[in-house]
């Protein structure tokens, strides 16, 4: 089936005949997609299914509408392949044909050539592409026809006027998902700053621009458009009040699966790893709190909030509810929008906890602990589906020569940027960590080792080619070592010799004059 998104025209009087083909094929793909085990693929192409139908209603495809259906066409290989990685593949995934996602396009106004060049550069090595617009007059065109993923527009004497922000203010308006906007400004007046929030910006730097604290900002922006669904588990005896629930939080974009048995209760949720669980009070032989209480007794589960869902009013009732292992009381009946606030607030706040709790907060990537757990993970599953798989430990070249003479507030944006090119380049499948200080830790699946010393050369080269701003607004450049271990198809491993044979060869690279890759 071919979903040629892309083809759309932006400013239709009329719905083209390529909608009504779109809609015809999403509609085949939903209906088949569920038969042959790709339940999350039918979904979303039931909702771009929907999104086709209402323009072919309205007989007009609007710029927002449009948007959505390209972004959606462009996302659905990842619901094909989103597979339960624990059942062996008949496809090895490279890491040099299987970036994690589409390459984002990037519109940069610049009136400033060379900065401009110099701000396409910097993002292209962390996998953008870039478009660039020297005058306000030629980007307004160009949104006409297609919109990008981001922009980054400088206001004041070298960039748009605030008539110009405006018009972006308007247009961002028009849209259902606002692009992610960065403003870069001469300083950092109020006024500007204002105006930057009422267009929408979500990041403001002023001149001269480090351009990977940029380019974290923009990673931050994408991350919080593309998080993964919250997932809810529905504890209930009433199955038909069950399905009302689990209809209203999947209409929302959230993943809600049903439990009527009790007794399958820890199984389902070992399967299914949800981030709050919507409890029936009363039910027959077993009680809610009695069944929170069970959830407790693992401490996997302590994290994860518990509501209490009844039509008890007594107050005295709730609390004592509440006492037994329980995070809050939903009393019946419920609208849906309530609903749709309480769950969305406790999994919002949930799964925030639990990526701090886990993650490095300097660099969102994994704590020691977690990624050396990952290599033991991924190690086992290697050796039991007889695939190859590689580990690699990079360290930044000198780093402490960074800290001595630009301060530690620069090191840690080299760091940052690394950790951010890093998981840009690598995919989806694989794991990465800060394994300490300057130090990072990839563990590679489906990976031999010259498939995964070419990535990691390529990333290598880009991050070199990277400029930082240092003390007194000068600028300069860095380079990353890093050591490689692999096991192929037949070989089993220890858990701890690819750690150390990958600390091995990091040696090896540091002696060998720094700024490469040994396997």
């Amino acid at each position: 089936m071919q979903l040629a998104a892309d083809q759309l025209p932006i400013d239709a009087d009329t719905v083209p005949e390529d909608v009504i083909s779109l809609r015809n094929g999403l509609h085949k793909l939903a209906g088949s997609a569920g038969t042959f085990g790709f339940t999350d693929l039918g979904l979303q192409a039931r909702k771009l299914e929907q999104v086709a139908k209402n323009c072919i209603s309205q007989n007009y495809l609007d710029p927002a509408s449009r948007q959505r259906l390209v972004r959606g066409i462009h996302a659905l290989p990842h619901w094909l392949f989103d597979i339960d990685d624990e059942q062996p593949s008949e496809r090895i995934v490279s890491p040099l044909t299987e970036p994690l996602s589409r390459s984002k396009l990037i519109a940069i106004l610049e009136t400033d050539k060379m900065l401009l060049a110099a701000t396409s550069q910097t993002l292209n090595s962390f996998g953008y592409q870039t478009q660039g617009f020297t005058t306000f007059k030629t980007l307004r065109e160009a949104l006409k026809q297609t919109l990008p993923d981001a922009l980054v527009v400088a206001v004041g004497q070298k960039g748009i006027d605030r008539a110009g922000l405006d018009y972006l203010a308007g247009l961002q308006s028009q849209l259902e998902s606002p692009l992610p906007l960065i403003v870069i400004s001469e300083d950092d007046n109020f006024a500007d700053q204002i105006q930057a929030v009422r267009a929408g910006a979500q990041g403001f730097f002023t001149r001269p621009v480090d351009l990977p604290a940029l380019e974290n900002r923009l990673e931050g922006c994408f991350n919080s458009l593309q998080n993964e669904p919250f997932r809810v588990l529905i504890v209930d005896d009433d199955l038909d009040l069950a399905r009302r629930f689990e209809a209203v939080l999947s209409s929302a974009g959230m993943l809600a699966e049903v439990v009527i048995e009790p007794t399958q209760l820890l199984q389902q949720l070992a399967h299914f790893t949800p981030e709050v669980v919507l409890m029936d009070v009363n039910m027959p032989e077993y009680s809610g709190p009695e069944l929170a209480q069970v959830i407790r007794l693992n401490d996997d589960w302590l994290r994860v909030p518990i509501l209490y869902i009844s039509a008890e009013t007594d107050a005295t009732r709730q609390m004592q509810a509440l006492m037994k292992a329980g995070d809050d009381f939903i009393t019946k009946p419920i609208s849906d929008n309530a609903l749709l606030t309480t769950v969305y607030s406790r999994a919002q706040r949930a799964r925030r906890v639990s990526h701090a709790l886990a993650r490095d907060s300097l660099t969102g990537l994994l704590k020691h602990a977690d990624i050396k757990e990952q290599v033991a993970i991924e190690m086992e599953r290697a050796a039991r589906m007889r695939r190859p798989a590689s580990v690699a430990m990079i360290d930044i070249d000198h780093f402490k020569s960074v800290n001595d003479q630009h301060g530690h507030a620069v090191g840690d944006n080299v760091i940052r940027a690394l950790a951010n090119l890093l998981r840009q380049r690598l995919r989806k499948i694989d794991r990465l960590g800060r394994y300490g200080g300057e130090e990072f830790l990839a563990v590679l699946p489906d990976c031999d080792a010259a498939d995964a010393k070419a990535i990691l050369d390529e990333i290598r080269s880009a991050f070199h080619d990277l400029y930082f701003t240092g003390a007194a607004g000068s600028s300069f450049q860095c380079s990353f070592s890093a050591g490689i271990s692999a096991c192929n198809q037949q070989s089993a491993w220890q858990i701890v010799e690819p750690l150390e044979k990958a600390d091995a060869h990091l040696y090896k690279a540091k002696k060998d004059g720094r700024n490469r890759v040994v396997a």
